[in-house]
């Protein structure tokens, strides 16, 4: 499945982060049952629709999605996986709560594993690359003025993504990729709760300029605060 944005040409991590834009507008119609499953339910939790300790009623869910339980159960299962549902034997599945300090962790990882795939990427990136970045970046400024929360995290997600796999390590794309889910409602929940717009905008300009310098040093220092700063304020929010 690839994404249905404009600028989209391959698949990669970020079409899925695109494909859960509005989730509570879509219904199944792909074949894999499953895997749309799981799309949907991880936009709804990820943009808060599914909150944090909220009971997964899996009739209510069925009706909702259009699909079986079997499906259903193979999503959770996966969501399960990436830490956003927690399994309850003999009773229903929850939306697993948010917890501060485990955010706090997750982040420094996450700034590390993005600091290390922009250094790297200064240096292996494409001139295509680099213009498909600025492009995004011009994107993400535009939603940014006209107040497109969900428009504004797709790009975010998209350009994120974009860096990592421009490092050109599969192992640290499997990775980071591997952390996403548990972070992306934490990175919404800050873009709504916190303010974060402008100042992650203007970040995400100066590392944009930092890879077009080619300055590897400066792109990894410029994303490692940029993580950190959402991962600080998210964490003391939720500790509060």
């Amino acid at each position: 499945m690839t994404s249905t944005t404009d600028d989209a040409t391959v698949a990669s991590p970020s079409d899925r982060g695109a494909r859960q834009r509005a989730p509570h507008r879509r219904r199944i119609q792909a074949p894999s049952l499953a895997d749309e499953a799981y799309d949907l339910l991880k936009g709804l939790i990820v943009h808060g629709e599914l909150a944090p300790g909220e009971r997964l009623l899996e009739p209510a869910l069925c009706r909702r999605l259009g699909i079986s339980r079997t499906p259903l159960r193979d999503a959770l299962n996966q969501l399960a996986g990436e830490g956003l549902v927690t399994l309850r034997r003999n009773r229903n599945a929850l939306v697993t709560l948010l917890d501060g300090d485990e955010l706090r962790h997750l982040f420094e990882v996450e700034a590390g594993l993005e600091a290390m795939a922009v250094e790297l990427a200064a240096g292996r990136m494409t001139e295509t690359e680099l213009k498909r970045l600025a492009s995004l970046q011009t994107r993400l400024e535009k939603q940014h003025a006209k107040g497109d929360r969900d428009g504004y995290f797709a790009t975010n997600t998209r350009i994120h993504a974009l860096l990592v796999e421009a490092a050109r390590n599969p192992v640290l794309v499997e990775t980071h990729q591997r952390l996403l889910g548990r972070l992306e409602r934490a990175r919404y929940l800050a873009l709504n709760r916190l303010g974060r717009w402008q100042e992650s905008t203007d970040e995400h300009r100066a590392i944009l300029d930092a890879l077009i310098a080619r300055d590897a040093d400066l792109a990894r220092r410029h994303m490692h605060e940029h993580v950190m700063h959402t991962g600080v304020a998210i964490s003391a929010l939720l500790t509060r």
